[in-house]
Parts: structure tokens; C-alpha cells; sequence
């Protein structure tokens, strides 16, 4: 009997695949991190529970777009994950911090431990996205998905 399997995906792919899980789990840390400072500055209970309910089901559906059809080369998937994430994911990335820098100077930052965090996991968050963006649509990443079978 013959076993026809599909060759191992370039590490473009594997890396891109990598990245874009660390940017989703990067985003649910920073979830995390935002729950914990707002239960803390008492905001409304069901206000927190539907923050955390539609940021679950957004991180659960992108995690499955990724390990299930990005990592398996569905042509589809790269280009969703460009459109939300390379756009929406940035611009809510990159949207507060600039326009806090626009109302305030670096004198009035606060150099609290939830603040450091919060900006270590940004940036984490920021890079994986950025590279997984890049390596998404690199000539060996193209090769493999116009390869692969049209799902």
C-alpha cells in the first residue's frame, strides 16, 4: 500500500506558524494583565465578563485558524490572518500608546510593575506579529501555499 504524505512545510511556514501563536498568546497575557488591573480598579463585573468573553472566543478562532489550516498550508488563512491581524491587530497595538504620547510626555509615565509588564508583553506582541506578517508572505511561504490543495 502506498502512503502518500505531504513534505514537511518550510520553516518560513513553521516559523510563522510559531510567531503567530506567540501574538495570540501574547495578546491573551495582555488580557490577563488588564483583567487583573481592572478588578483592581473596580470596574463592573459584567463589563470584565464580556471583555473576557468576546477577547475568547476572538483568540480561540484565531488559535484554530492557525494550528488547523494556516500550519497545513490552506490558502485562505494566511490571507485572514493578514487582514485582521495585520491591520485591526496592529492598528489596536500600536493605537493607544500613540495617542497617549500625544496628550502626554515620557515624564508622566508610570513605572508601575503591571506598566512594565504590559509593555514587555506589547512588545512581544508587536514583534511576533510583525515577523509572523513578514515570513507569511515570504517567497517559500508563497511556494507552499500555492502547492497546497485549496481547502
Amino acid at each position: 500500500m502506498t502512503v502518500l504524505v505531504r513534505p514537511q512545510a518550510p520553516l518560513t511556514v513553521r516559523w510563522a506558524t510559531m510567531l503567530w501563536l506567540l501574538a495570540v498568546c501574547a495578546g491573551v497575557a495582555e488580557s490577563v494583565v488588564g483583567v487583573v488591573g481592572a478588578v483592581g480598579d473596580g470596574v463592573a463585573m459584567p463589563a470584565i465578563a464580556a471583555q473576557i468573553a468576546i477577547r475568547a472566543l476572538v483568540y480561540g478562532g484565531l488559535f484554530v485558524v492557525i494550528d488547523r489550516y494556516f500550519q497545513h498550508g490552506v490558502r485562505w488563512s494566511r490571507y485572514l490572518l493578514a487582514g485582521l491581524l495585520g491591520t485591526v491587530g496592529l492598528t489596536s497595538l500600536v493605537w493607544e500608546p500613540a495617542t497617549w504620547l500625544l496628550d502626554h510626555d515620557l515624564s508622566g509615565l508610570d513605572w508601575s510593575p503591571q506598566f512594565l509588564l504590559l509593555a514587555l508583553l506589547r512588545s512581544v506582541h508587536l514583534t511576533a506579529l510583525l515577523t509572523a506578517l513578514a515570513l507569511t508572505f515570504h517567497p517559500e511561504t508563497n511556494r507552499w501555499f500555492r502547492n497546497a490543495k485549496a481547502a
